[in-house]
């Protein structure tokens, strides 16, 4: 018969992910930041009460139809936020493990 694992599961979490050289998912505050950044456009566009009025105006378009075209570029450039926070957390990470990869050697 097969014996059970012994030690805790954190343990032969480690231990696969240091035999298979893959990382694990860790939530760090960068990646909550772009989440947030990712969120915010879909929280503004499903909360229609915010913007279902045609008052105020801007250059005679109702306020309906410029919040939204609004949100489209401040969505834009939340998405290009979260893009660049993402990226250099991922560059760090790559750095640190070619550093620790370099110290083993």
């Amino acid at each position: 018969m097969t014996e059970p694992p012994t030690g805790t599961p954190e343990d032969a979490g480690r231990t696969a992910t240091k035999a298979t050289g893959t990382a694990t998912a860790t939530v760090t505050v960068p990646m909550i930041v772009a989440g947030i950044c990712l969120a915010i456009p879909f929280v503004a566009m499903l909360w229609v009460d915010s913007y279902s009025r045609l008052t105020p105006a801007f250059i005679g378009i109702p306020f309906f139809y410029w919040y939204q075209m609004l949100w489209v570029l401040i969505s834009t450039l939340l998405t290009v936020v979260a893009y660049t926070i993402v990226r250099r957390h991922e560059r760090l990470r790559q750095s640190a493990r070619a550093r620790e990869a370099g110290e083993r050697a």
